[in-house]
């Protein structure tokens, strides 16, 4: 029986050290977390790959403006069938066809952004099979181009190659900057999620102590029960109070499990981990004058070329409604060409190859449908540039209302702290004073509601003030602490 008794105490040792041993702990501070956060967390690497994408996108309308060369065709089309054919008496023969063609085409082809032409240099060759050819008829015949250029060019048309030279460089630096954006709102929602759990670290400390002190004060008024210089009802309360102590852990245990399992989550942190997070009571000095601010925020923010975005794009429907009002189209070909019997022969001696057309659709009677169109494009260009500058005052009075509160917050914390210090002295004086039986015991249960009130206030303060810090960096793209730009366009995402 001991053998037995002493094999299952070893096994819940080692069970215990196991356990212990699992449970990593971490401490981080708060630019540490922020530091995880903006590397390895899942909202990071979203940001990277929109930004990845962005980039790309970029990539794909500039390759556009580059010589492409193609080569197109058809290899083979073979056909066997019975077809009619038309006589020169009007009857009807049914002839039996078995034949194949192959035909390929290699061009070179630029567009031309200021026009929106293209320009293409061909070279195409075509072979035809009658694999029913009589003995003294040629089973294949050969066509081809040697050099043939060409001009495709719209008259008087909305040229999407000017405008998309104008809008997508200004797309693609919205999305670069919106990219260092998102990683300051990582930033403050990191900082919300750390600042959770310091509450929900602070409240279980209070509890704890609360306890306790309970407890402490329980046995206390146990013995002046005991030799009668204290009553029943005042026992009964204080043991009211270890109740009250003790639930209060427990949930404080739980909204500490609960903001530690989100925080995490949010900065993919394994759940085995234990989180120890410093409180950052040392806030930095520095000063924000909110003209800068705004100077800084309309030099730096996405919104602010997302305006020059936004006007560009109204100007090109204007351009676009313009060059619907009726379409011309030129086309133009300068070449050679040659059938022959043999491949070698398309290049013997080709003929001249020339083409020129003009198209043109001109709307005679459209029931004002051009003059709708561009009554309309004119309408939304106002309304883009009334909502712009609306937009923009709200811009400037955000930025005012949040460095105006980022000022007021960072008083507010010196006053929190200064208050926190003095309720955690009074407990302290009001706690000797109980045990010397000069203050009662609602007094002294003031003073801790007053202490437990004044630190969360302080720390309260401090997570309202770095949410703040962030905010404030985020809304202007500006380190004012360290005095420096947090993005510059020649920073270097990915290589252009």
């Amino acid at each position: 029986m001991n053998k037995k008794y002493l094999s299952i105490t070893i096994a819940l040792l080692f069970q215990v050290i196991f356990s212990a041993s699992a449970q990593e702990v971490v401490s981080y501070t708060l630019e540490e977390i922020i530091e995880r956060a903006k590397n390895q967390s899942p909202a990071a690497l979203n940001a990277d790959t929109r930004r990845e994408n962005s980039y790309w996108s970029y990539r794909f309308f500039q390759a556009a403006y580059n010589p492409q060369l193609n080569l197109e065709g058809t290899l083979p089309s073979y056909s066997q069938s019975f077809t009619n054919v038309t006589q020169p008496d009007g009857t009807i023969e049914f002839r039996e066809v078995r034949q194949n063609l192959v035909d390929l085409e290699l061009g070179l082809r630029q567009v031309i952004a200021p026009t929106g032409g293209r320009l293409s240099v061909n070279s195409s060759t075509s072979r035809f099979d009658n694999f029913l050819a009589s003995d003294n008829e040629n089973q294949t015949r050969w066509n081809g181009v040697p050099v043939n250029i060409r001009l495709d060019q719209p008259i008087f048309a909305y040229n999407p190659y000017k405008w998309d030279k104008k809008i997508e460089p200004i797309i693609y630096e919205e999305s670069k900057r919106e990219y260092v954006e998102e990683m300051e709102q990582i930033s403050r929602n990191v900082t919300q999620m750390f600042f959770n759990f310091l509450v929900a670290q602070v409240n279980l400390d209070i509890q704890t102590k609360n306890l306790q002190n309970s407890e402490a004060i329980l046995k206390i008024e146990q013995g002046r029960y005991n030799i009668g210089t204290t009553y029943e009802d005042k026992l009964l309360q204080v043991e009211l109070q270890v109740l009250e102590a003790r639930q209060g852990v427990a949930q404080a245990k739980l909204d500490m499990e609960s903001s530690s399992l989100s925080l995490k989550s949010y900065i993919g942190l394994n759940e085995n981990t234990t989180l120890n997070l410093v409180l950052p009571s040392e806030i930095p000095d520095f000063d924000v004058d909110v003209q800068k601010a705004i100077e800084y925020a309309f030099q730096n923010r996405s919104d602010a070329i997302r305006f020059e975005r936004q006007r560009t794009e109204a100007e090109a429907n204007i351009a676009r409604a313009k060059g619907e009002r009726f379409q011309m189209n030129l086309n133009a070909s300068y070449g050679y060409n040659k059938a022959a019997l043999m491949w070698s022969g398309i290049y013997t001696n080709p003929n001249t190859q020339a083409l020129v057309s003009l198209g043109i659709n001109v709307p005679i009677l459209d029931w004002g449908r051009n003059k709708a169109r561009m009554s309309m494009a004119k309408a939304n260009q106002k309304l883009t540039e009334f909502e712009i500058e609306q937009e923009i005052i709200n811009f400037e009075q955000e930025i005012f209302t949040k460095v105006r509160n980022f000022i007021m917050l960072k008083h507010r914390v010196e006053i929190t702290k200064t208050s926190d210090l003095v309720a955690d002295k009074r407990y302290e004086i009001s706690f000797r004073r109980y045990q010397s039986g000069n203050v009662t015991i609602t007094d002294l249960g003031i003073a801790q509601q007053e202490k437990d009130q004044n630190r969360r206030s302080y720390v309260e303060s401090l997570r309202e003030y770095w949410m703040a810090y962030y905010e404030l960096r985020e809304l202007t793209l500006y380190d004012f602490e360290a005095d420096n730009l947090l993005y510059t366009p020649d920073m270097g995402f990915l290589e252009d």
